[in-house]
C-alpha cells in the first residue's frame, strides 16, 4: 500500500479544485545539487494534487522507479516514472501508469512542463479535470465537462445487488466506473480504434499493475452509445458489466466467450419479463429469414466491430438461458465455476467443455449444441 503522504482526500460535496504544487526550490549555489531528490520532492507534492476535483473519491498516489535523463541543457530534464494510483475501497492494489515527464528549471526551482503516458492507455485525468460521484455500492469517476456521474451511480447501485443474488457475496460487491466525455476518449482509454467501438456501450477492463488474481477492475462507459439507450438498456449494460466483475475470479483464458458473455447477459436480463424474441431481435430476424447458425459462436464473433456481433451476444444469452431454464440457475453458476476451476491438462478447449458439460448437465457438447440449435429455431415460432 502506498504511503498516506501521497493520499488525496476529497470530501463529499467539496468544492475546491486542487491546483498543482509550486516549483520545488533548487539547492543553494555552491552546494552539491541532488537533482533526483529535488525532482522526487516535486513529484511527491504533485501526487498529492491529482486533479480529481470535487467529489467523494479517496485516492492514494505516488511516483516510483524514477529515472532522470538529460534534455539538452542544465535547465531541462526528462524523467520516467511509474505513477501508482489506488482508489481506496475499490483497488486492492494500485493501478500503475508509466509516465514520461519533461521538467524545466525556472524561478529557482524545478517545474513539470509536460507529463503524459509513456505506454499503455492514458489516465482519466489526462483527458481533463475530473470529478466523482458515489453510490452505496459504487464510485463513478467522470470528467468535469462530461455527463453527470450521479445518474450512472444510481444505475450501478441497482446492478450490484442484482448480480449478488445470482453469484453470491464472494466478490467485493462494489463497482468502480469511469465515464469519459466522448466516444473518442472512451476509445483512447482502451487504446482502440474508435470506429470499432461505436456501438459498444461499456466494457470491463483489468487495469494494469495489479497481480492477475486480484485485478483492479474498471467498467469503462462509452457516453455516446450508453446515452442512446433506454433506461432499461442502460440497466442491462451496467448489470452485464457488473457480472464480469463478480465472476472475474471464476473466469480463465479457456472459458469460452459464449459462456462468459452469455452468463453476463443472462444475469442482466434475469427477471425482466421479456420474451426471447425481445431479448434476441437480431437473431430472431435471421431465423425468420432462414439464416441459422451451425455452432455456438466462436470467440472472434465477439470482437468489437465484428459483423454479426449482436447475434453472437444473443446466441450466447440463449445458450445460458437454456441451461438456467432446463437445469436451474444454480446449475448455470456451478457450470461456469467448474469451467474456470478445471485443470484441463492434456485437453483442448472442446474436450474440456465436453467433459464438464457431461459432469454438470449429463450431456456432452454435441448434444448440448443440438438442444441449443432447437432453441434458436424456436425463435421463429
Amino acid at each position: 500500500m502506498l504511503s498516506r503522504r501521497g493520499a488525496l482526500l476529497l470530501a463529499a460535496g467539496g468544492l475546491a479544485q486542487l491546483s498543482l504544487p509550486p516549483a520545488v526550490p533548487a539547492a543553494p549555489a555552491g552546494r552539491a545539487v541532488d537533482r533526483r531528490a529535488e525532482v522526487a520532492a516535486l513529484l511527491d507534492a504533485r501526487s498529492r494534487a491529482l486533479p480529481f476535483g470535487p467529489g467523494p473519491a479517496v485516492v492514494e498516489a505516488g511516483y516510483r522507479n524514477l529515472v532522470l535523463g538529460a534534455a539538452g541543457g542544465p535547465d531541462r530534464l526528462t524523467a520516467a516514472a511509474d505513477l501508482a494510483v489506488r482508489v481506496t475501497g475499490y483497488d486492492e492494489y494500485p493501478v500503475v501508469y508509466p509516465r514520461r515527464i519533461e521538467l524545466v528549471r525556472a524561478d529557482g526551482g524545478w517545474r513539470v512542463g509536460r507529463e503524459e503516458s509513456a505506454s499503455g492507455p492514458p489516465a482519466l485525468w489526462d483527458l481533463g479535470p475530473a470529478r466523482s460521484a458515489a453510490g452505496a455500492h459504487c464510485l463513478v469517476l467522470g470528467l468535469a465537462d462530461g455527463p453527470d456521474p450521479t445518474a450512472l451511480a444510481a444505475v450501478a447501485d441497482r446492478a450490484v445487488p442484482a448480480v449478488s443474488e445470482v453469484w453470491g457475496t464472494g466478490w467485493p460487491g462494489r463497482l468502480l466506473l469511469e465515464l469519459p466525455s466522448t466516444e473518442g476518449q472512451f476509445a483512447r482509454l482502451l487504446e482502440a480504434d474508435p470506429a470499432g467501438w461505436t456501438g459498444m456501450a461499456a466494457v470491463t477492463v483489468a487495469a494494469p499493475g495489479a497481480p492477475w488474481h486480484t485485478p483492479a477492475d474498471r467498467v469503462l462507459v462509452n457516453p455516446e452509445a450508453y446515452g442512446r439507450l433506454s433506461d432499461f438498456g442502460r440497466q442491462v449494460v451496467v448489470t452485464h458489466e457488473a457480472t464480469h466483475v463478480a465472476t472475474r475470479a471464476d473466469t480463465r483464458a479457456w472459458t469460452p466467450l459464449w459462456l462468459s458473455e452469455g452468463v453476463a447477459d443472462w444475469t442482466a436480463y434475469r427477471g425482466s419479463g421479456r420474451r426471447p424474441q425481445q431479448i434476441a431481435p437480431e437473431l430472431t430476424r435471421d431465423v425468420a429469414a432462414g439464416r441459422l447458425p451451425a455452432a455456438l459462436p466462436a470467440d472472434q464473433a465477439f470482437t468489437a466491430g465484428a459483423d454479426g456481433i449482436a447475434q453472437a451476444y444473443e446466441q450466447a444469452w440463449l445458450a445460458c438461458e437454456l441451461v438456467a431454464r432446463r437445469y436451474g440457475p444454480e446449475r448455470l453458476v456451478v457450470l461456469y465455476r467448474a469451467v474456470g476451476a478445471a485443470d484441463g491438462a492434456g485437453e483442448d478447449r472442446e474436450q474440456r467443455l465436453d467433459r464438464l458439460l457431461r459432469a454438470e448437465l449429463g450431456l456432452g457438447l454435441a448434444e448440448f449444441t443440438r438442444l441449443w440449435l432447437d432453441e434458436v429455431a424456436g425463435l421463429a415460432r
